[in-house]
């Protein structure tokens, strides 16, 4: 039974659809079977995986109860990973789903079909807290939090654990934390480090060890429709993501911890 991990934070530029990405490809490339759910309608996270959305096979029909997800899932370049592309249709969704009776679960249902043939399913959720965004705090187990390192770091993530604790009360009382992930971290600037402090001092445990560097490559990888470990194996970002993909496989007992860094190596 697959692990749902919502990647979420409704402000934009944190590195959301990078981390959901890459920590997708890093968990394929330790031969988890892992798909990748993108239900942001600007689909950055489908061109980010080397996908081309197509009309009618897309997450908005999903969604809107007109195509079983089992044949919106296509193909990507890598072994044990897949997805579930979005599309630019999907902008009208949250209109359409007000109609809808239980339009909050409309996710929650549609993974149940396939849920048992994954190790992991990752989701990528627009910078805002609409609908689409309830309906994947609804169908996940967790929500991993990307936290910029910049002066308003914690802004606006009062909002978020309202909505979160408004979903465990409503719709979905197993809904967990799984970390908060600082990106963009530049250890020169006193600024990052002074934020690394605060979110350690804010958030405690929840935070994980893993920190993920300001890395150019990391931001030139999407352009060439590949995540960070296709592009350039050797760089800041693609350790970064690897250690990330082992701290959430130790956290759910999904791999011996001793074994991961030699499945990567084999892979990489």
């Amino acid at each position: 039974m697959a692990k749902i991990i919502v990647i979420a934070n409704q402000k934009g530029g944190v590195g959301k659809t990078t981390t959901a990405v890459n920590l997708a490809a890093s968990l394929a490339v330790a031969e988890k079977k892992t798909l990748l759910v993108d239900i942001d309608p600007q689909s950055n996270a489908t061109s980010g995986i080397g996908v081309t959305p197509v009309e009618g096979r897309s997450i908005y029909e999903v969604l809107l109860g007109n195509l079983p997800i089992s044949s919106a899932i296509v193909d990507t370049q890598m072994p044990y990973l897949w997805c579930v592309p979005s599309h630019i249709n999907l902008v009208g969704a949250e209109i359409e789903l007000v109609q809808v009776e239980h339009r909050e679960r409309q996710l929650t249902e549609a993974l149940r079909e396939i849920r048992g043939n994954y190790d992991f399913i990752v989701i990528d959720c627009p910078p805002s807290l609409g609908l689409l965004t309830l309906n994947a705090l609804t169908a996940a187990d967790s929500i991993l939090i990307p936290v910029q390192c910049e002066y308003f770091a914690l802004e606006g993530l009062g909002q978020l654990f309202n909505t979160i604790n408004m979903v465990k009360k409503t719709l979905n009382p197993n809904l967990d934390i799984e970390g908060v992930l600082l990106t963009m971290f530049d250890s020169r600037l006193r600024l990052s480090n002074q934020i690394l402090e605060e979110v350690k001092r804010y958030f405690g445990d929840k935070v994980f060890k893993t920190i993920v560097s300001r890395n150019i490559r990391l931001s030139e990888a999407p352009s060439f429709g590949k995540p960070i470990i296709l592009y350039d194996v050797v760089c800041s970002g693609t350790r970064n993501y690897m250690e990330l993909a082992k701290e959430v496989m130790a956290n759910n007992d999904a791999l011996p911890v001793e074994s991961i860094p030699q499945q990567i190596a084999r892979q990489g």
